[in-house]
């Protein structure tokens, strides 16, 4: 029943030998791994707004230099992150790079920046959809945190049945959004210039005299945002088909340039028309409102922007995975997010990123404003490292054309540590449990890392040395009863030795008495130990006794405790009975020189 469930839900498994086919062309690449950084294009302008509100309306004209300013930061990172494709062409961002060029500690931060990024991309990204949603409909405002749990679940559903299905659903919407924004940008410049707009909206270069240096630095940090993913091409490489670096590259070319078109287009005209942030509708909803009015164009591109920015979140189920399945194999992480599951996609990483994200959905109750500030300080560390990492890689490698790449590399570093600078400084009160997190994320790092290090450590053998040490059986079968099951167990430890004892736990004088009369009349060939428990608790006497035969044997038998269980035929009638066996194996397992073993008996009805 679960197996059929299961393969309704993801699809039949797929063989090791098809991985190839489930590549990444650039067309569905970029519709997989650039859904994020475009998607920011419908919250990227509003974010600037919503801080130059505080110096008024006179203050709306900032915007423009804002954006222009972003688009030049879009620029640098492009050029910076295409340079680390070809470097790097097997993945891993800025974690690899880093590692490899500053040091583990500096690539677990980077690593660990961004995997809390990618979670935060879900969570984002799911509650932006869920206020595009709400703009149309305010009636479904109250319902904002179910609405993006069920796009959660559906977007771990869809990345389970493996990265080529998720990008052909995600391809048609994302391309659509593309579109209809740019219908929605070159509709809107039409009527300003056919002066079809009266906004009064503040002059250019207006002087506005209660606006701060420090509001300017916040307005711009805040529109940094819409750079988010920027860095996902350069993470998943491997996903692309062959040359993979050379699809890439080409990828993360026409994200930027799309990204940076939409971007300045949206700013322009949120600035000609006189749009100011409103908690109920979006900048994006305005602009369609004012341009074609609440007709069918209008919910086409409000339905379209709502669910491109639920599906941003693949770009993170495409990297989370990965990145995770990367530090996994530095044993920084469980072994599980090595593992591909029936469809080839590592699909622990893949579960574990829906839970995560909503959860974070719940605690912020799908507040937009509140996730991104940790969302856009999350990829910026990672931004600044890998910057970092590349121009210590440039000195020391002195490749061919070096000065040039370290030129712009360093450009990058120095302009998105100040960015990060500018986040810490501005958005400390929204941000701080960052710092906070993250040290407690890289311990975890360590932890892990030390415990598989100290593992392999105690299993390593001499192969020419070590030898299984041969030793005799004393087994121990706690009964509760004369049954079929016990029957089946004594016949089974028989088999293996006669060194047998079976162990009965009574609670009365009269339980001791009938278990030992019904055992000689059984006579089985095993001797019964019978234990007398005044605080009616079977496994604490059964305990005490095994410890003294473990005592009195350990040198010359091993001690293994048979535990007779039955399975019930219905999953439901297991709950009907006692789980003695079940807690006898939870603390026997603890056991430093005891085997547990269990022989099951099957009831038909």
């Amino acid at each position: 029943m679960v197996g059929k469930f299961k393969r309704l839900l993801i699809g039949r498994p797929m063989k090791s030998a098809e991985i190839e086919g489930e590549k990444l062309t650039k067309l569905k690449a970029l519709a997989v791994l650039s859904s994020d950084a475009l998607s920011s294009v419908a919250y990227g302008t509003e974010q600037i707004l919503i801080v130059l509100m505080a110096a008024g309306f006179a203050a709306v004209w900032y915007s423009i230099p804002i954006s222009i300013a972003v688009l030049g930061l879009l620029l640098i990172l492009i050029f910076s992150y295409r340079q680390t494709i070809f470097a790097y062409p097997t993945g891993g961002g800025a974690y690899i790079v880093a590692k490899d060029n500053l040091g583990v500690p500096v690539g677990l931060l980077a690593g660990g920046s961004l995997l809390v990024d990618y979670i935060l991309t879900v969570a984002v990204s799911s509650s932006a959809g869920t206020d595009a949603i709400t703009s149309a409909f305010p009636s479904l405002h109250d319902h904002r945190v179910l609405i993006a749990l069920i796009m959660i679940v559906f977007l771990t559903i869809m990345n389970l049945r493996g990265v080529t299905e998720a990008a052909s659903v995600l391809a048609v919407p994302v391309y659509l959004f593309v579109i209809s924004i740019f219908v929605l940008i070159i509709s809107g410049v039409i009527k300003y210039l056919s002066g079809g707009i009266h906004a009064a909206v503040p002059e250019m270069g207006t002087t506005v005299s209660n606006i701060s240096l420090f509001l300017l630095l916040k307005a711009f940090s805040s529109g940094c945002s819409a750079l988010t993913g920027v860095e996902a091409v350069s993470n998943a490489i491997p996903n692309f088909k062959k040359p993979a670096e050379k699809n890439a590259a080409k990828t993360l070319v026409m994200m930027g340039t799309i990204l940076g078109a939409m971007f300045i287009g949206i700013s322009l005209l949120a600035y000609w028309y006189g749009i100011v942030p409103n908690p109920k509708e979006t900048v994006v909803s305005q602009i369609a409102n004012a341009t074609f009015g609440r007709g069918i164009i209008y919910y086409v591109i409000q339905g379209i922007t709502a669910l491109i920015l639920f599906l941003a979140a693949n770009t993170a189920y495409s990297a989370f995975p990965l990145l995770a399945s990367m530090l996994a194999k530095d044993k920084f992480m469980p072994r599980m997010f090595m593992v591909r599951g029936d469809r080839l996609g590592f699909s622990n990483g893949i579960i574990n990123l829906g839970i995560l994200s909503a959860l974070l959905v719940i605690l912020f109750s799908g507040n937009t404003e509140n996730l991104i500030p940790l969302y856009a300080l999350g990829v910026f560390i990672p931004f600044t490292l890998s910057q970092l990492g590349m121009m210590m890689r440039w000195i020391k490698l002195k490749p061919s054309g070096w000065r040039t790449k370290l030129i712009i590399n360093t450009i990058g570093m120095l302009t998105t540590l100040t960015i990060s600078l500018i986040f810490v400084l501005t958005k400390f009160s929204h941000i701080w449990m960052v710092f906070i997190f993250l040290p407690i994320v890289i311990f975890i790092f360590y932890q892990t890392n030390r415990h598989y290090h100290n593992t392999a450590e105690q299993l390593r053998i001499d192969i020419l040395k070590d030898k299984p040490i041969i030793k005799g059986n004393t087994i121990v079968v706690p009964i509760a009863g004369i049954t079929q099951v016990v029957k089946q167990s004594i016949g089974y430890a028989k088999s293996v030795t006669d060194n047998v004892v079976a162990v009965y736990v009574g609670f009365t004088d009269e339980d001791i008495e009938r278990m030992e009369k019904k055992w000689d009349e059984w006579n089985p060939g095993v001797r019964l130990i019978v234990l007398r428990s005044s605080y009616r608790s079977v496994i604490r006497p059964l305990l005490k006794f095994i410890n003294t035969v473990e005592w009195k044997n350990s040198e010359t038998d091993h001690i293994t405790v048979l535990i007779p269980q039955f399975i019930t035929k219905h999953w439901w009638q297991h709950i009907l009975h006692n789980q003695t066996s079940l807690v006898l194996r939870t603390y026997l397992i603890n056991q430093k020189n005891v085997i547990i073993t269990t022989v099951p008996y099957h009831l038909k009805r």
